[in-house]
C-alpha cells in the first residue's frame, strides 16, 4: 500500500476538525509573508545610511525618519509572525492530539474486537507498542511535521517569489542549488524510513521482552533467572540501540549535508555580489538582502529535512498502524436471528477445528447435550477439553461443522446474545482493578440490594464481611489482594448475575480448598437449577454428580454414560477413576 493511501485512513479523523485545519492552513501564507519580509526591510536599511536606491516613498523622506519607519515595519513583521505562529501551533497541537486520542481509541477497540487467534501469536508488548509509542510519533507527525511542511513549501515559493523580483541573477544563482539537493534529502529520508520501521520493531520486541518478566516475575525469582533474563534482555536492548544508531547515521548526514550547502551559497553570494558592488551593479542594501535570504531559503530545507524525519517516522506508524487495522476479524457478528429460546440446549455437529493446520484439536466430534442436562467433559490432557468452551463461546471458529444452541447456528446469533445466555467461570480467573461490585456487575445492571442478595444465596458474605469495605473494597490488578479461591468465588457469583441458560465451568474449583469447594458446591445447586451446565472437572466427586459424562480423547467422543457405566465399560473413563483414587492421575 503506498503511503497516500494510508495518509487516506486519517482523512476520516479529521474531518471533525476541519474548521481548525482550514484556520491552520490559512495562516501559512502570512506567516511566510512575514517572514521573507524581514530580509528586504534590513536591506532597505542599508539602502537608506549608504544613500543607495530605496523605496520610492522612503526616498521622500529624511534618512532618521526613514530609518525609523522601517526598524517599526520590522519589529511590526516579527510580532505578527510570533502572534500567527503562536496561534498556528497551538491549532496544530490540539488538532493533532484529538486525531490521536480518537485513532487510540479505535485501535483499542479493533484489538479486542480481534478473536483469540490473533491475540494468540502476537505479543502483549508488541500490541502496546501499536497502541502507545506510534500513536504518538503520529501525533509528533502531524502536530509539527505534516502542516509544518506546507509551511516549508510555501516560505520557499515565497522567499524565491521575492528573490526573483529583486535580483533575478542573485536568485537563479540559489534556486539552481534546490533540485539536486532536494533529491539528495529524499533519497536519504527513504532510507531513513527503513531505518526506522526497523526502530519500531526492535521496540516492540523490548516491550514484550519486558512485559513478559514482569507477568513472570514470580517464576523469574523463585528459579533464579534475574540474571539469565537480564542477559537476554541486554542482547535485544542491543539490538534496539543498534537499530537507532542507524536512524541518526542518516538524521545526522542530511543535517551536515545541508549545513555544508548553506555556507557554501553564503559564501558564493558574497563571491558574485560582491563583484557586482564593487562594478557598482547592485547596491550593498540589495546584497545584505541576499546574503539574509540565502541563510533563510535553506533554513525552510533544513527544518523540512527534519520534519522529514518526522514524517518518515510518522509514515512508518501509519504503516504499522495501518497492518493492525487491515487484520482481519476473524469473529464476525452476522446476528440474523435476535430471537432465541433459553432452554439451553447444546449440540456439535460434525465439529472440526485446529489452533495450526498440522495440529488438529477436534475431528468430527458430535456431541448433543439437552436442555437442563448437567454434563461432565472428561479426558487426558490435549483431548480438546477447553477448546470445546472456546468454540462454544465463540472466540474461535471451527474449520468444519456447525454449533447449535437451541436449534440455531451460534453463528447467526448476535455475539452479544450468545454470549449473554452463556456463563462461564474460567480455570484462571480475571478481575479488574476497582471494586467487588464493579467485578461481580460487568456488563449487567441490578439493584445494590438484588446484589447482596444473591451474593448472600451464594455464600459470599463470610468473604465479604472479611473485606474492609465489602463490595466497595478496591480490588488491585487482576485481582492481587485476594487468595485464588476467593476470586474463583466472585467469578461464579458473576456469572449467576447473568441468569445464564447455560453454564459452563472448566476446572471452577481447582484452587479451592476442600471447605470453600463444598459451600460453593451446595450454593451453586441453586444456580445450576433448570440450567443446562457444562463442567470440566479432574474430580472424582464432581463428575459423579453430573447426569451424563462425557470422555474426549485426540478430540474425537470415545465413550459417555453415567459415572456408574462407564466404571462397568472399563474403558479410558475406568482407567482414569482408578488411577485418581489410587492418587497416581486426575481425570
Amino acid at each position: 500500500m503506498s503511503d497516500l493511501k494510508r495518509l487516506r485512513r486519517l482523512l476520516p479523523y479529521l474531518r471533525r476538525d476541519r474548521r481548525r485545519l482550514f484556520t491552520a492552513l490559512l495562516l501559512l501564507l502570512p506567516l511566510s509573508g512575514a517572514l521573507a519580509v524581514q530580509p528586504l526591510l534590513v536591506g532597505q536599511v542599508i539602502a537608506v545610511l549608504r544613500g543607495e536606491n530605496a523605496w520610492g516613498w522612503l526616498q521622500a523622506m529624511e534618512q532618521s525618519a526613514a530609518l525609523q519607519s522601517l526598524i517599526g515595519l520590522l519589529l511590526a513583521a516579527v510580532l505578527f509572525r510570533l502572534a500567527l505562529q503562536g496561534s498556528q501551533s497551538f491549532l496544530v497541537q490540539s488538532i493533532g492530539q484529538r486525531l490521536t486520542a480518537r485513532l487510540r481509541v479505535d485501535l483499542f477497540r479493533h484489538s479486542l474486537d480481534l478473536s483469540l487467534r490473533f491475540h494468540d501469536r502476537t505479543p502483549v508488548g508488541k500490541l502496546l507498542t501499536r497502541l502507545t509509542s506510534d500513536v504518538d510519533a503520529l501525533a509528533e507527525v502531524f502536530g509539527s511535521g505534516a502542516i509544518g511542511v506546507l509551511g516549508d513549501v510555501v516560505t520557499l515559493l515565497v522567499i524565491a517569489t521575492l528573490m526573483l523580483t529583486v535580483e533575478w541573477r542573485l536568485a537563479l544563482l540559489l534556486l539552481l542549488l534546490q533540485p539536486p539537493l532536494t533529491w539528495l534529502v529524499i533519497t536519504l529520508q527513504q532510507r531513513y524510513r527503513k531505518a526506522n520501521y526497523r526502530v519500531r520493531e526492535e521496540l516492540s520486541q523490548l516491550n514484550a521482552d519486558l512485559q513478559e518478566n514482569l507477568q513472570g516475575l514470580e517464576v523469574v525469582q523463585m528459579f533464579r533467572r534475574e540474571r539469565l533474563n537480564s542477559e537476554r534482555f541486554g542482547s535485544t536492548n542491543a539490538l534496539y540501540r543498534k537499530a537507532v544508531n542507524g536512524t541518526i547515521f542518516f538524521d545526522s548526514s542530511i543535517s551536515a549535508l545541508l549545513e555544508w550547502v548553506s555556507l557554501a551559497a553564503v559564501a558564493l553570494v558574497l563571491a558574485v555580489g560582491g563583484s557586482l558592488v564593487s562594478a557598482e551593479a547592485m547596491g550593498l542594501g540589495v546584497l545584505t538582502t541576499f546574503i539574509l535570504y540565502a541563510q533563510r531559503l535553506f533554513d525552510p530545507l533544513r527544518q523540512l529535512a527534519e520534519r522529514f524525519t518526522q514524517f518518515q517516522a510518522g509514515l512508518t506508524a501509519v504503516e504499522r498502524i495501518g497492518e493492525l487495522f487491515d487484520e482481519h476479524q476473524e469473529i464476525v457478528d452476522r446476528g440474523r436471528s435476535s430471537s432465541l429460546q433459553t432452554q439451553g440446549e447444546v449440540i456439535f455437529d460434525d465439529v472440526c477445528f485446529a489452533y495450526r493446520p498440522d495440529e488438529p484439536i477436534l475431528q468430527n466430534l458430535n456431541l448433543h447435550i439437552r436442555a437442563g442436562e448437567h454434563v461432565a467433559l472428561v479426558g487426558p490432557t490435549g483431548s480438546g477439553k477447553s477448546t470445546v468452551i472456546r468454540l462454544l463461546c465463540r472466540l474461535y471458529e471451527p474449520q468444519q461443522g456447525r454449533i447449535l444452541l437451541d436449534g440455531v447456528d451460534i453463528r447467526d446469533l448476535p455475539i452479544t446474545t450468545l454470549r449473554k445466555r452463556l456463563g462461564v467461570v474460567l480455570q484462571d480467573t480475571f478481575l479488574f482493578s476497582g471494586s467487588v461490585a464493579d467485578n461481580l456487575m460487568l456488563d449487567t445492571q441490578r439493584p445494590r440490594a438484588e446484589l447482596e442478595q444473591i451474593c448472600a444465596d451464594l455464600g459470599l458474605n463470610p468473604l465479604l464481611q472479611r473485606l474492609p469495605q465489602g463490595l466497595d473494597t478496591p480490588l488491585r490488578e487482576r485481582g492481587g489482594n485476594l487468595s485464588s479461591g476467593e476470586r474463583q468465588l466472585l467469578a461464579v457469583a458473576r456469572v449467576a448475575l447473568r441468569d445464564p441458560s447455560v453454564l459452563v465451568m472448566d476446572e471452577a474449583t481447582a484452587f479451592m480448598d476442600p471447605s470453600t469447594e463444598a459451600t460453593l458446591q451446595r450454593d451453586l445447586e441453586r444456580v445450576l437449577n433448570r440450567r443446562t451446565a457444562i463442567v470440566i472437572a479432574h474430580r472424582l466427586a464432581t463428575v459423579e454428580a453430573s447426569d451424563r459424562i462425557l470422555v474426549l480423547k485426540r478430540g474425537r467422543l470415545v465413550e459417555e454414560g453415567t459415572h456408574q457405566e462407564l466404571r462397568r465399560q472399563g474403558g479410558l473413563y475406568a482407567q482414569l477413576a482408578e488411577l485418581q483414587e489410587r492418587g497416581l492421575a486426575s481425570l
